[in-house]
């Protein structure tokens, strides 16, 4: 039998508005999986810091505030059935969220997009993207709710996830995303909506019929792997679609998780062969800075040994070597 797909969560909190709204990921995601979660802040050392009385002062003060809120956290997941430990650090937040999640074995990294401005306090959001890339696991980064003035507070609503978008192209990396997003979708008893992005060529004068049929097969080509993707998903038990869209990648996965009102956004952070890593990197953080639903970033998930996995390691190869995706 495979084991969890997570039984350790790294929570990461400044106490800010989104960091609240992550914990609450955090905990339904720890509820679902029977999960531990560790809770870590860290304290943000600026440079100009030193050691006279003043500084020091502010130092401990801040520490002190900070290990009453972390208690309280505590509290809130213990009363709710979790079980969870708390910690704080004093250093860079960027490097200790990684170090705890390498060092603890985490399964998830969760924290909040963006944070406090104060240096003391830790500033998780200018953070959020350089975890994505160094973490040693997947890691959920979760917006805050930007409410309009004087509509009630939706602070306290429940997190379902009940739709999940998972954007690929097709790369290994995408598909150990789509696979992961799968097993969400089991645990959570969610649906799924696989999406691929064709981006759009730019035509001259002279580039004659020859090039527009082959934009027309590509798309038929991709139509048929989403599709015979989507039935080995549907295979497994869920209710999965399929959605190929044109234009700039990052656009085309944020308008479709409108459309679709996801509640969850999974996606890899390496592309297909002759996309360079910094380029479909970039599409992920694009994703993430602009998302109105969480983002779940796969770049090294954790499957158990001898998983039985849903997806192929890889799709495609054939046509693509006959020329039909350059």
């Amino acid at each position: 039998m495979d084991k969890p797909l997570m039984m350790r969560i790294l929570f990461a909190t400044d106490f800010s508005d989104d960091a609240a709204r992550a914990q609450e990921y955090a905990m339904y995601l720890a509820t679902a999986w029977d999960a531990k979660v560790e809770v870590l802040h860290v304290l943000e050392a600026p440079a100009w810091l030193n050691a006279d009385a003043a500084t020091v002062a502010v130092v401990e003060q801040a520490r002190t505030d900070a290990a009453r809120r972390l208690e309280q956290v505590q509290d809130h997941m213990v009363r709710s059935g979790i079980s969870a430990t708390v910690r704080q650090v004093l250093g860079n937040p960027n490097e200790h969220i990684c170090l705890a999640a390498r060092n603890n074995g985490a399964d998830l990294v969760v924290l909040g997009v963006q944070g406090r401005t104060n240096l003391l306090y830790g500033l998780i959001g200018s953070t959020a993207e350089r975890v994505v890339k160094d973490g040693p696991c997947p890691v959920l980064a979760v917006p805050g709710l930007h409410e309009e003035p004087g509509k009630p507070s939706t602070a306290s609503q429940q997190v379902p996830i009940r739709h999940i978008l998972a954007p690929l192209d097709f790369s290994s990396s995408s598909l150990d995303a789509v696979e992961y997003a799968i097993q969400l979708a089991h645990g959570l008893g969610a649906t799924l909506t696989l999406m691929h992005v064709l981006e759009p060529v730019s035509y001259d004068l002279d580039c004659g019929l020859g090039l527009i049929e082959q934009e027309g097969r590509k798309r038929d080509h991709w139509n048929r792997q989403l599709t015979e993707l989507k039935d080995l998903v549907t295979s497994s038990g869920l209710t999965a679609d399929v959605e190929i869209s044109g234009g700039i990648p990052s656009d085309a996965i944020l308008a479709s998780a409108l459309r679709h009102r996801a509640d969850l956004v999974v996606m890899g952070t390496h592309g297909r062969r002759g996309v360079s890593d910094w380029r479909f990197g970039s599409v992920a953080d694009a994703v993430l800075r602009r998302a109105t639903c969480p983002v779940l970033t796969v770049k090294t998930p954790k499957f158990a040994p001898g998983h039985r996995r849903v997806t192929p390691h890889m799709m495609g190869v054939s046509e693509i070597i006959k020329g039909v995706e350059p």
